[in-house]
C-alpha cells in the first residue's frame, strides 16, 4: 500500500506539491534557525570563556563579590604555589594567571609633556612563556600593526586609541593608576603593536602587557586578580566543571576567610547561567512554533485538497471502502509527504547552515555600541541534532494538519 500511495503522490503533483513545499520550507527554517542560534550562543560562550571567565575561574571570595570594580587589593596571592597544586590535582586542565586592571593612558609630546589622555582597560597575560594564551585570545590575528610584546616594557594598545591620539609603533605611553598597596602607579611602556578584536568592549582603550610587567608595576609579586582553568580538549563540560569546582572549594575555600580562593564555573559568572538556559530552550520553542504554524497552513491546505478530492472519496465509499480505511490512507499519505518534505528541507537547511558556519553574517555596524562580549560576525554551528530535528515539525505538522481535516 505504501508503494501505491507513493506513486499517487509522485504522479499527482497537484495534491502533493504545495504540502511538500510548505513542509520543506518549515524544516529548512527550523534547521537554519536552530544552527544559527546554536552557533551564536556557542560563540558568545566560547568568547567569554577565552577572554574573561575561563571554563572555571579562581578568585578570592571578596574579589568575586566586587569583580566589576577590579579591586587589586583583593587579588590572589601565592599564585605560583596554587597553580602547582592545581596542575597536580587536575591534570586534564591548563591553568593560567591573569591580571585585570584599569587606569589612565598618558600620551606625551616631543617634550615629554602630556599631549593626550584616555581611560584604559588593561589585561596582563603570559606573553613570554605561554604561546597558548596568545593563541587562545586570537591576539596575533587581531593585531593591526606591529607584533606581540617580546621583552619587558612593551605593550599592545587598541588600534582605535592609537588612531585617536596619533600614536605610532615605538612611541611611549605612560600608565597612571594605583598599585595593589594603594600607592600611585606611573609606568611607561613602549608601543610594540596595535590591536583590534572587533568587539567594542575590548577595543576601547585596551592595553595588553606581559603578566611579569604587571606584577612588577602593580606591586603584585606572586599575585594575580584571577586564575583561569581550561579543559585540555578546549570544550566546556558542565559536569566535569562542576566536579572540579566542588572538589576545589571543599579543599581550599574557607567560609570564614574572605581572602581564601574560591572557584566558579563558567555559567556562574557574568550572568551566563541564564544565557545558557535560554540557549537550551530556544530550540524547543522554535520547533513548537513551526509545528503550530505549519499545522495551521497544512490544515487549510488539507481542507482545500479535501474539497478537490470530494468526488474521489465518494467513489471510494460507493465501491465499499470503509471510512476508517480512507482516513488511514490519508494519514499514511501525509506521513510520506512529511518524510519527503523533511528530507528536502533538511538537505537545503544543512547546506545553508554550512554556508553560515563558514561565512557568517557581519553585524559589527549594529553591535558597535553594545558593551557586551559578543562576536562581530554571527555564524551557524552544525551539530548532530540537525540531521533529524527537522523531521519533528515536518512529520508532526503534516500529520496533524491532515488529521484535523476530518
Amino acid at each position: 500500500m505504501i508503494s501505491f500511495l507513493l506513486k499517487g503522490i509522485l504522479r499527482d503533483r497537484s495534491r502533493s506539491l504545495l504540502p511538500v513545499i510548505v513542509v520543506s520550507l518549515g524544516v529548512f527554517l527550523t534547521i537554519v534557525m536552530s544552527a544559527w542560534i546554536k552557533g551564536i550562543f556557542s560563540e558568545v560562550i566560547d568568547m567569554n570563556a577565552k577572554f574573561t571567565t575561563g571554563h572555571v575561574k579562581v578568585m578570592t571570595r571578596v574579589y568575586a563579590e566586587n569583580s566589576n570594580q577590579m579591586p587589586l587589593d583583593l587579588a590572589l596571592l601565592g599564585v605560583n604555589e596554587l597553580k602547582q597544586n592545581l596542575e597536580k590535582d587536575y591534570t586534564d586542565m591548563e591553568w593560567v594567571c591573569r591580571i585585570n586592571f584599569g587606569g589612565l593612558l598618558d600620551v606625551p609630546d616631543k617634550n615629554g609633556e602630556t599631549r593626550a589622555q584616555g581611560p584604559a582597560a588593561g589585561k596582563a597575560i603570559d606573553f613570554f612563556n605561554n604561546p597558548k594564551e596568545v593563541e587562545r585570545m586570537n591576539i596575533v590575528k587581531s593585531i593591526v600593526d606591529g607584533t606581540i610584546p617580546k621583552k619587558p616594557g612593551e605593550a599592545i594598545i587598541s588600534h582605535e586609541f592609537a588612531e585617536k591620539f596619533g600614536l605610532g609603533l615605538g612611541q611611549k605611553v605612560t600608565l597612571f593608576g594605583s598599585t595593589m598597596n594603594g600607592s600611585m602607579l606611573f609606568k611607561t611602556f613602549t608601543v610594540c603593536g596595535t590591536i583590534r578584536f572587533g568587539v567594542t568592549m575590548l577595543d576601547r582603550g585596551a592595553i595588553l602587557i606581559d603578566i611579569s610587567d604587571a606584577q612588577l608595576a602593580l606591586d603584585m609579586e606572586n599575585g594575580s586578580t584571577e586564575m583561569l582553568g581550561f579543559f585540555n580538549d578546549g570544550e566546556y563540560d558542565k559536569l566535569k566543571a562542576t566536579e572540579v569546582v566542588d572538589a576545589f572549594n571543599t579543599k581550599y575555600s574557607k567560609q570564614n576567610d574572605e581572602f581564601s580562593p574560591q572557584m566558579f564555573r563558567l555559567e556562574q559568572q557574568a550572568g551566563l547561567e541564564e544565557y545558557l538556559a535560554m540557549a537550551e530552550n530556544m530550540g524547543g520553542i522554535m520547533i513548537t512554533f513551526f509545528i503550530i504554524a505549519m499545522s495551521i497552513v497544512l490544515w487549510n491546505t488539507g481542507l482545500l485538497g479535501g474539497l478537490r478530492r470530494y468526488t474521489e472519496y465518494g467513489i471510494r465509499l460507493a465501491l465499499g471502502e470503509e471510512k476508517k480505511h480512507i482516513y488511514m490512507t490519508m494519514i499514511y499519505e501525509a506521513i510520506l509527504i512529511g518524510i519527503i518534505g523533511s528530507i528536502i528541507g533538511t538537505v537545503l537547511g544543512l547546506g545553508m547552515s554550512y554556508y553560515l558556519q563558514e561565512v557568517g553574517v557581519d553585524f559589527s555596524d549594529i553591535t558597535k555600541n553594545i558593551n557586551m562580549m559578543i562576536p562581530p560576525i554571527y555564524r551557524a554551528a552544525i551539530y548532530p541534532d540537525l540531521f533529524y530535528i527537522g523531521f519533528i515539525p515536518g512529520l508532526v505538522a503534516m500529520t496533524l494538519g491532515n488529521a484535523l481535516v476530518r
